[in-house]
């Protein structure tokens, strides 16, 4: 397994396309959040985030999109910081986020709702529709397309903020918590979902989640925080196997 320390550098990896923080850290109140994290997400590639709660994992995602900012650290996507730079600028560079909690519009139809997302990044309005119901096909959520966002369920209202991150053509896209809420059969339709989304759009994906058997069959590599720190980096197994984890971490949870 990689070891990750402190006092590694984004420079450690050879240039490209990819999302990193360097140095990153973060405290509320005196409270240390992220003491310093450094990160990469490549494009063509899922990356998973996992650790107990409280440890940083949403505070990480809230600085890479924006949402937050670091005390110490920086950001960047493609060779390019981005560390001042708004939510809004960032998803205009196709670098797209999902929320714990749903962020959709319950007045409009669960297609309109993905046509925002696509008008948003510029797409003309005739040309909105087919993409989303693209996405929407994609999703396996074409049948409720007419439907009242209102009216979903709490996993296809998770889905259907996937969908609406989809509708920027991500280069990068964030998911906190994309399978809460979903059975066991729609997890695995979800797991289809991600691999599609970094095999044909060549998108990189993280995904911050507790479901222990989604991570493992989805993600290439997976990062681990524990009271704000990175404690391991690597591959599914070997992250598995690290006892460091599985003290921290995997002794506290199910996979299901």
């Amino acid at each position: 397994m990689t070891e990750t320390t402190e006092g590694q550098e984004a420079g450690d990896w050879p240039a490209g396309e990819d999302l990193r923080a360097s140095g990153v850290s973060r405290a509320y109140a005196g409270v240390v959040a992220l003491r310093s994290v450094t990160f990469r997400l490549g494009r063509h590639e899922v990356v998973g985030l996992i650790g107990p709660n409280g440890s940083g994992k949403t505070t990480l995602v809230n600085i890479l999109s924006g949402y937050d900012i670091a005390d110490q650290g920086s950001v960047s996507m493609d060779g390019l910081e981005i560390t001042g730079w708004s939510p809004l600028r960032r998803s205009r560079a196709r670098l797209a986020r999902t929320f714990q909690h749903g962020h959709v519009f319950p007045g409009l139809s669960v297609r309109e709702n993905v046509e925002v997302g696509a008008i948003g990044m510029g797409a003309r309005p005739r040309d909105a529709r087919p993409i989303a119901d693209e996405i929407l096909d994609l999703l396996g959520m074409a049948d409720a397309a007419d439907k009242s966002a209102s009216v979903l369920s709490h996993g296809q209202e998770r889905k259907l903020g996937v969908a609406r991150a989809f509708a920027i053509d991500p280069r990068y896209v964030l998911m906190d918590e994309p399978a809460a809420g979903l059975n066991e059969d729609e997890v695995l339709d979800f797991a289809e979902v991600v691999r599609s989304v970094r095999s044909t759009q060549g998108a990189g994906v993280l995904v911050i989640d507790h479901n222990v058997a989604l991570i493992v069959n989805v993600c290439d590599r997976v990062y681990v925080l524990d009271q704000g720190q990175l404690i391991a980096e690597g591959t599914p197994a070997e992250i598995m196997r690290d006892p460091a984890v599985a003290t921290a971490y995997l002794g506290t949870i199910h996979a299901g």
